[in-house]
């Protein structure tokens, strides 16, 4: 009987793909820049077919990780300001199943109590232009995005100083959400809270 492969062992194993498609040892021949054999003979082709060999063995991955039931969730810590909090996301490498899909919905209430009690003194952006630019908000504002989230997720930067709690409110896949890939169907909005007088890092 042939080896299942867990989650963790399936997140090595893209990362090293990755490295082998970024450092030229995996291409995909077959991919041309644009379709036009004239535009394509003023183009490098090679980061494309480096990209394009990672994404189809990803998208591998995914078809393994389904036909295999192998969850796309990791667990993650984070303690800020004395609260405590250890919650589901997906790797962003891998796809969610359809279960994992559950957990992060029941593990999102938990989440925005942390992201309450985390933030209560900080200054609310919201990201707009895919994190170019970004618009005060309150509290309130961010209460209507949550109430439409499917699953959210957090991300902290920075030091004590200079701390930025990122709050990702999403909907559908992961996978799909974190840079539009998948919109309408799957998308995410982020909520970036720093200290007062503060902007978020770009």
């Amino acid at each position: 009987m042939s080896q299942t492969y867990s989650t963790a062992d399936l997140i090595k194993i893209l990362a090293s793909e990755r490295q082998a498609c970024m450092n030229g040892k995996r291409l995909n021949l077959a991919v041309s820049p644009s379709g036009s054999p004239f535009i394509d003979q003023f183009l490098q082709p090679e980061g494309l077919q480096r990209f394009t060999a990672y994404r189809n063995f990803r998208a591998a991955v995914h078809d393994y990780q389904r036909l295999h039931k192998i969850s796309g969730i990791v667990w993650q810590t984070l303690t800020i300001k004395g609260q405590y909090l250890h919650f589901p996301k997906v790797d962003e490498q891998l796809a969610a199943l359809p279960e994992d899909l559950e957990l992060l919905k029941t593990a999102k209430a938990q989440l925005f109590e942390f992201w309450y009690l985390s933030t209560a003194d900080m200054d609310l952006y919201l990201s707009l232009n895919g994190g170019k630019s970004y618009r005060l908000v309150v509290q309130k504002d961010v209460d209507r995005i949550m109430q439409r989230t499917e699953w959210a997720s957090l991300i902290q930067q920075g030091n004590l100083s200079q701390l930025e709690i990122i709050l990702q409110l999403g909907w559908g896949n992961p996978e799909s959400a974190t840079y539009r890939h998948g919109f309408p169907e799957s998308g995410s909005e982020y909520v970036h809270a720093v200290n007062s007088g503060n902007q978020p890092f770009v």
